[in-house]
């Protein structure tokens, strides 16, 4: 993404640090089957934008979480993301993005879940999905930086629909 479309990832993250996050036993197995994840984009000296993500998820042999999703981008054309995220230690994930260069790295903080990468452009991007109770929907907020300075960011829900 270059300053737009990662702002919409997936997959993901949280507000404030909060006591309505929910601790799930598999966080993995919240992205199997069909998630929506509806989101409002700012990047900065622009006017803000939605953003929708279709994904279709499921979990390998491998116990890898394969996770493609369909990014829709207020005035954009559709695209396709994948991720492949698999547990390396005790609340430690890692893996990969189509649009990341190089690894993402998740990690578990008090019931919420950290996404950090790179992408071209030399921006870093940091994701936080917060689980809500009853298990089927999660907040994420997402920050874009390039240099160090904030260029973008991103708010919304993803929700569990099959």
């Amino acid at each position: 993404m270059l300053l737009h479309p990662t702002i919409a990832v997936v997959a993901l993250a949280s507000a404030a640090p909060t006591a309505s996050a929910v601790r799930l036993s598999d966080p993995l197995a919240f992205f199997v089957g069909t998630t929506e994840t509806l989101t409002t984009v700012k990047v900065i000296m622009k006017k803000s934008y939605r953003a929708r993500t279709l994904g279709q998820g499921r979990i390998g042999s491998d116990g890898a979480l394969t996770l493609i999703q369909r990014v829709e981008d207020e005035g954009r054309a559709p695209f396709e993301r994948r991720w492949h995220i698999r547990r390396v230690g005790p609340g430690r994930f890692g893996g990969s993005m189509t649009e990341a260069k190089g690894p993402v790295t998740v990690s578990e903080i008090k019931g919420r879940y950290r996404f950090r990468f790179k992408m071209k452009g030399s921006l870093s991007v940091e994701q936080w999905i917060t689980p809500l109770a009853g298990g089927r929907t999660a907040r994420t907020e997402s920050t874009v930086r390039k240099l160090g300075v904030k260029v973008a960011s991103s708010r919304g829900l993803i929700r569990k629909i099959a």
